[in-house]
């Protein structure tokens, strides 16, 4: 039976003949009409013909494009000075602040050269805390571009104002001791407290007798 049902379905394939065109059709070409409707369909169906411009020509003919000569101007003349010529400015007017007066005054038993807007480290002050203001009055000398204060010993009614603004340690030292045959050897540290005060102002100098320096005199 299966026989016969084998030879009779390969009898029907042999009769039956596809052919290759109905397969395989060959692509048509495609037409368009040339009228507006159907242009405007197939600029419509491509998502990359349907975008509008980046920029129109109003926004070019804008004042923001196309800047007149005085707005340049103004932008130039407003742009802000170079690093280093601020620098060199600021620098220099430190220069002239420092040289303009300085002074010699005695913190606890040492005596510092202080210049207004400069910073020190002296021993720790008693009672001295963060952004506390202090008056230093042992001042021993004041002195200018041209005159010379010299106290004796110390400049009368001079006063050197100055603000506290760092309360720290000095570097640590380190002691050792040793002892030979003994077995002894101790090391000790230590970090000195200090205090970092900035300098304000020199004042009350003015009335004291001063000695006036000599200008010299190139040979």
């Amino acid at each position: 039976m299966a026989s016969i049902l084998g030879g009779a379905a390969a009898s029907f394939v042999a009769r039956v003949s596809i052919p290759t065109a109905a397969l395989f059709p060959e692509p048509r070409p495609r037409t368009f009409d040339s009228s507006a409707t159907n242009r405007s369909s197939v600029l419509s169906c491509s998502p990359f013909l349907s975008l509008g411009p980046l920029l129109y020509p109003s926004a070019l003919r804008s004042p923001k494009w196309n800047p007149s000569a005085t707005a340049m101007e103004d932008a130039l003349a407003s742009e802000p000075e170079s690093v280093e010529s601020q620098i060199e400015a600021a620098s220099a007017s430190a220069a002239r602040k420092g040289e303009d007066v300085f002074a010699v005054v005695v913190i606890g038993s040492r005596q510092y050269i202080v210049f207004p807007g400069r910073f020190l480290y002296t021993q720790r002050l008693k009672g001295a805390n963060v952004n506390d203001k202090i008056i230093l009055n042992k001042v021993l000398l004041v002195g200018t571009r041209t005159k010379a204060y010299i106290g004796q010993p110390i400049v009368t009614n001079a006063a050197v104002h100055a603000v506290v603004e760092e309360l720290g340690l000095d570097k640590k030292v380190s002691v050792f001791k040793y002892k030979k045959k003994k077995n002894y050897r101790r090391n000790i540290s230590h970090r000195q407290p200090n205090t970092r005060i900035r300098i304000l102002d020199i004042i009350g100098y003015e009335e004291y007798p001063a000695n006036t320096i000599p200008v010299e005199v190139p040979a």
